[in-house]
């Protein structure tokens, strides 16, 4: 166990405390733990019950997370705890991201790793970055913080996948930590409410206290059909993007059923490049398609030109073209963190 931050004893509670590390601002009684099912309290102290139970690592990509205009081509190292303040219903790391909550009965699992031995895993697999992903890092957040500043020493970058749901406190406290954050804007109020059991407003300001804080930022949209496809839904989602800025490279992604969500279909491919068009529509520069072989839909190309910069498949980039941070035909600065 490990003492958590970003929470308060309530006064006259009876031991209780107010944990606010993230948007629910959990209200947790002697013995309990919060939605995230990671945080306990004992005896009126706020306990992490996840710090250094990995459950997940592995070198990926950095072009799975997705992030295309971050080091495009590099190696990050990626790990996970249990657990996560959502409750998506479409899931896909269902089997660890809710396993604290729907086996209270069975200890947390995972393999107890330091901050150190973290680091020197992504030093020996060769990796420029760590990314904290697969459940949401804020749940493990102490652990994160402790790794990215080691990580930080040994010139190694660090990557935040996250849905953003934070309170404005933790989100600026971990954002002086990280350097790339790709955070998931699944859709609208309802879309919040009744698919992932949180709110839409948390995740807004997240995006803006990132963004402002100088991280660089990329947004991923799963697009599922009936739920967060329609025209007006997309064009709200395209519109906040631009408005806060539009360099921020959008990932359009089409939805496999999975974990609850079983009753819709797979996206259809024109619902993607509807979702793309809608993007460059709104001003955006950068516009992605994702799980689906799109011709292109991957490919950063330079908003002056149309230069083919970084060509990809999948998670493969294939080729790359540009000088320093430049298109090397126009000149035009392309917006990214460039090796």
């Amino acid at each position: 166990m490990n003492k958590a931050m970003f929470y308060k004893p309530i006064t006259g509670g009876n031991g209780s405390v107010r944990c606010y590390l993230c948007a629910h601002h959990c209200r947790i009684g002697p013995g309990k733990r919060g939605i995230c099912a990671v945080r306990e309290n004992r005896g009126g102290v706020l306990y992490s019950l996840v710090y250094g139970k990995v459950v997940a690592e592995h070198a990926d990509p950095i072009e799975k997370k997705p992030l295309f205009h971050f080091m495009p081509g590099s190696r990050t190292y990626s790990i996970a705890t249990a657990g996560c303040n959502f409750r998506c219903e479409h899931c896909q790391n269902y089997e660890i991201s809710q396993f604290p909550r729907e086996r209270p009965d069975l200890p947390i699992p995972g393999r107890e790793k330091s901050p150190q031995a973290i680091v020197d895993s992504a030093r020996a697999a060769g990796c420029n970055s760590i990314s904290y992903t697969y459940t949401e890092p804020t749940i493990f957040l102490e652990f994160a913080a402790d790794c990215a500043a080691l990580a930080r020493k040994s010139g190694i970058k660090n990557v935040f996948v996250s849905n953003g749901f934070m309170s404005p406190k933790s989100a600026a406290y971990i954002a002086r930590l990280i350097d790339a954050n790709n955070i998931d804007l699944k859709g609208g109020e309802g879309f919040y409410r009744d698919i992932c059991h949180a709110r839409l407003a948390p995740v807004l300001e997240t995006i803006k206290i990132m963004k402002s804080a100088g991280v660089w930022v990329e947004i991923t949209t799963l697009v599922i059909p009936g739920w967060n496809d329609s025209p007006e839904a997309l064009r709200r989602i395209a519109d906040f993007i631009a408005s806060v800025d539009t360099a921020i490279p959008w990932h359009v992604s089409r939805f496999h059923p999975d974990y609850k969500l079983l009753s819709a279909g797979e996206t259809p491919a024109e619902t993607i490049r509807f979702a793309v068009k809608t993007g460059k529509e709104a001003g955006l520069k950068y516009v992605y398609s994702g799980n689906i072989a799109e011709p292109g839909g991957e490919d950063t190309v330079c908003p002056g030109c149309n230069n083919a910069l970084v060509r990809r498949s999948g998670f493969t980039v294939l080729g790359m073209n540009i000088s320093g941070r430049a298109c090397p035909l126009c000149g035009l600065q392309i917006e990214g963190v460039w090796q």
